[in-house]
């Protein structure tokens, strides 16, 4: 059911969509009294957008977002996710609403993830695991990830954050970016987005932290994985469109990669049928990556924090180049 919070005639409506408790409605709501705070479950959304001013989530069910633009009633969309594909409809790409992202916010939980994963299939867990399930014993054969090169592609927040962890280990690290900043000194490369293939053919290790758009929309195809080292590891925290999962599955089976952590699928919920499944190198976790026992209070408190400066007209926070699909680099 639609909560519903300081309603008044005439007021603005804010409109939420992501699992918000009524605390953090009443956060909100303190921030702008003079308000309407509707908080819309995803089965709720597809009318509830067409009352909103303000727009905070994440909308998982099919929007009408021409009619929404149509309308003219929409001022500004904040994403609770640093993923952009269920707002960035063209109808909203070529209108002067403003989309502000979740970019970085949970970088800590993705770097978490992305060493989980690939601690894992270095040292073998998934297989020590299943041992363990049938009581075997046994000295199974395991990597090391000392010594290897690291490739990271997309150094924005995410990518950021797991090359700060993953520094301390001395591995040399290389990463690609649409906007190469300045290099930090654990980087030994900070290479534009078109030195892609140069960093496939170099890294042990590619981590995809990509947002996904019409440029990255099977990034890693047939011809990439081609480039990359027999027996490399692939890492996808970003989103799963941006592997061509069959190629992949070719290049897991041929040993060109020799392992895949995968966060994401590029049909989620990841198909039972999906090869993935049975493939004895790739674990799977069903996109939790920027999982959190506070993200939502997270979201909330960055959701206030860019109000105000809507409210103040200044610039808001991760303001995305809505043709490009992320943040400018002055966001």
């Amino acid at each position: 059911m639609v909560n519903q919070s300081g309603a008044r005639n005439g007021a603005l409506n804010v409109v939420l969509c992501f699992p918000v408790e009524p605390h953090h409605v009443q956060q909100i709501q303190g921030m702008v009294p003079e308000f309407r705070v509707i908080a819309a479950e995803q089965h709720e959304i597809g009318r509830a957008i067409f009352e909103a001013d303000i727009f905070c989530g994440h909308a998982k069910q099919p929007i009408d977002w021409p009619a929404v633009v149509r309308s003219g009633r929409l001022q500004w969309i904040q994403s609770s996710a640093a993923g952009l594909d269920h707002c960035l409809h063209p109808a909203v790409v070529e209108s002067a609403i403003p989309v502000t992202s979740a970019s970085g916010l949970f970088a800590n939980q993705v770097a978490e993830q992305t060493l989980a994963l690939l601690y894992g299939l270095v040292r073998s867990v998934p297989a020590f695991f299943q041992a363990s399930l049938e009581r075997r014993y046994e000295r199974l054969a395991t990597d090391d990830l000392h010594g290897k090169t690291i490739g990271i592609v997309g150094f924005g927040g995410n990518g950021q954050r797991i090359a700060e962890l993953l520094a301390p280990l001395g591995n040399r690290m290389i990463a690609t970016d649409y906007w190469p900043r300045s290099k930090p000194s654990y980087l030994a490369e900070l290479w534009l987005a078109d030195r892609l293939p140069d960093l496939l053919e170099q890294s042990d290790v590619v981590i995809l932290c990509v947002p996904l758009n019409p440029q990255t929309h099977h990034l890693l195809g047939s011809a990439e994985f081609s480039r990359m080292k027999p027996g490399s590891y692939l890492i996808n925290v970003a989103r799963g469109q941006v592997v061509d999962e069959a190629a992949l599955v070719e290049a897991l089976v041929s040993g060109r990669v020799r392992a895949a952590g995968l966060d994401v699928a590029e049909v989620e919920p990841l198909p039972g049928d999906s090869p993935l499944w049975t493939l004895p190198r790739v674990m799977i976790t069903p996109h939790v990556g920027a999982q959190s026992q506070r993200r939502v209070s997270d979201s909330v408190d960055f959701f206030c924090q860019n109000l105000q400066r809507f409210l103040a007209k200044q610039s808001l926070r991760n303001l995305v180049d809505k043709h490009l699909g992320f943040p400018g680099v002055e966001a």
